[in-house]
């Protein structure tokens, strides 16, 4: 009997559709879950005439693989990982492949690849994007870990991966270690950034403008079409004009509460620890966690006032303005976010194509849009390219947009719409641009109380001072001092 060229653990949505996908593709595939009826469910039913072989235990498991075996988790992130691990040690052998497909986050994967490396085994963290449909029609994949362990398992990502207009494959190797969780959670952390924007600028739209979802529905239709076209504004589109089994907008009768899994607030917190500044992102997870707030928000509705919002103004150049404030506020989230992967890569010596990344996100996964054809050229032409507001095509499309983008900023304001995401991507340009911030008087406040020091203008960098503000605190200086 032919042994399977790869096994799959966890037989929920994602784990069954890559398998069908892997399937399709020329694989046989071997699969197992904690549950085993749920493995006779599959290979009975939608998996039944298939190249699919049902395991009811690891170690049937590993007797259906073909060495080196090939085992791919896609069970929950956290402990559940870390427990199936140390029963694939019991069954599996130095030279096999443990993959983990799941949203772990970065550091763990680290940590299990240098633990199952030390059992002499390799080890895949890989971030799967694209939900349910890019699982079985094509997903984003974004492979880390033992690099002795791709040439093995890049035959079956690349042809189960999605493709652009060229045929090149949404997957390509990532880097050591943790570095392709890594990069899935910085998509995922730009994903909370891209739909923060758009429910921003839906509801200035709708509360500023009056706007109704038909009329919405065809904003987002007609954006579509242009430098904003992506899955995430197709989807939009749709959603704005499905009705509900009354005939009225579904879209208004969903409460306004936001879940969330972590990997925005992970992108955030690896932010702060690498010292970079992620304010979209941050503001991102911040609108979620303040729509959780659902009842203490309709208690303060009725005590706490503001402006009723109206306009008098042009309607359609104003909902250009809007289109202008969103690509603008976008470039700056991937600015932001390219800028955590460049440090951290410093940080952890991850050697990341930036180009690459890009194009990995073309196709299959959730922010796939056009816009990242544009990265990719940006990367290709200067591959140490600091920040993608530094390349021409960037720059002139921020330049272009900035009118508008603070016309909006200022509406919202002024009606009291918040636009947390909109408002942080404009104090980040405006931040950016700036040749001088007011950070000397920071510095010498810190100095003031802390002794921490300062540089000087007129002095060359390296070179610290203390001034002894009060005539009291004499000359010692604190050595805290860091940039």
């Amino acid at each position: 009997m032919k042994k399977a060229d790869i096994g799959l653990i966890g037989l929920a949505v994602m784990g069954e559709n890559l398998v069908m996908n892997m399937e399709s593709k020329g694989f046989t595939v071997a699969v197992y879950n904690r549950s085993t009826e749920k493995v006779t469910h599959f290979v009975e039913g939608r998996a039944k005439g298939k190249n699919i072989v049902g395991a009811y235990s690891l170690q049937d498991l590993a007797d259906a693989l073909a060495k080196p075996r090939k085992v791919m988790m896609m069970v929950k992130a956290g402990q559940p990982v870390d427990d199936f691990i140390e029963k694939l040690l019991e069954v599996l052998e130095p030279g096999d492949i443990i993959i983990d497909g799941g949203n772990s986050h970065f550091p763990d994967t680290e940590r299990r690849t240098k633990y199952v490396e030390s059992k002499g085994l390799l080890y895949i963290g890989t971030g799967v994007s694209g939900g349910e449909e890019g699982a079985l029609n094509g997903p984003s994949l974004m492979p880390g870990g033992s690099p002795e362990a791709w040439p093995a398992v890049k035959p079956i990502l690349q042809a189960i991966c999605a493709k652009v207009e060229d045929g090149a494959p949404c997957c390509d190797w990532v880097g050591n270690g943790g570095a392709g969780h890594f990069v899935k959670m910085v998509h995922n952390g730009i994903e909370y950034g891209d739909m923060e924007l758009i429910c921003e600028a839906y509801q200035i739209m709708k509360d500023v403008l009056g706007l109704n979802a038909g009329e919405l529905h065809d904003v987002f239709a007609e954006w579509n079409k242009g430098v904003l076209d992506s899955y995430l504004i197709e989807i939009t589109r749709d959603i704005l004009a499905y009705k509900d089994e009354d005939g009225s907008p579904l879209v208004e009768k969903i409460l306004d509460t936001a879940g969330q899994k972590g990997t925005g607030k992970w992108t955030a917190i690896a932010a702060l620890d690498e010292g970079v500044s992620l304010t979209l992102i941050g503001e991102a997870v911040y609108a979620r966690c303040l729509s959780a707030m659902k009842e203490e928000r309709v208690t303060a509705s009725k005590v706490l006032s503001g402006p009723a919002p109206s306009f008098s103004g042009d309607k359609k150049a104003f909902i250009e303005d809007v289109k202008n404030a969103l690509y603008a506020s976008k470039i700056v989230s991937y600015a932001q976010g390219y800028t955590l992967m460049r440090t951290a890569a410093k940080t952890y010596g991850w050697d990341l194509n930036y180009g690459g990344i890009a194009l990995m996100w073309r196709g299959g996964c959730i922010i796939r849009s056009q816009f990242l054809g544009e990265i990719k050229k940006a990367f290709d032409k200067n591959p140490e390219l600091q920040n993608l507001m530094l390349d021409d095509y960037f720059k002139n499309a921020v330049m272009a947009a900035q009118d508008g983008w603070r016309r909006v900023c200022a509406t919202a304001l002024m009606n009291g719409v918040p636009a947390p995401a909109m408002n942080a991507a404009l104090n980040y340009f405006d931040g950016y641009r700036a040749e001088r911030l007011p950070a000397n008087l920071l510095q010498a406040q810190r100095d003031y109380f802390g002794a921490h020091t300062y540089e000087r203008v007129d002095q060359a960098r390296g070179q610290f001072f203390h001034t002894n503000w009060t005539g009291k605190g004499g000359d010692t200086a604190s050595t805290t001092y860091v940039v």
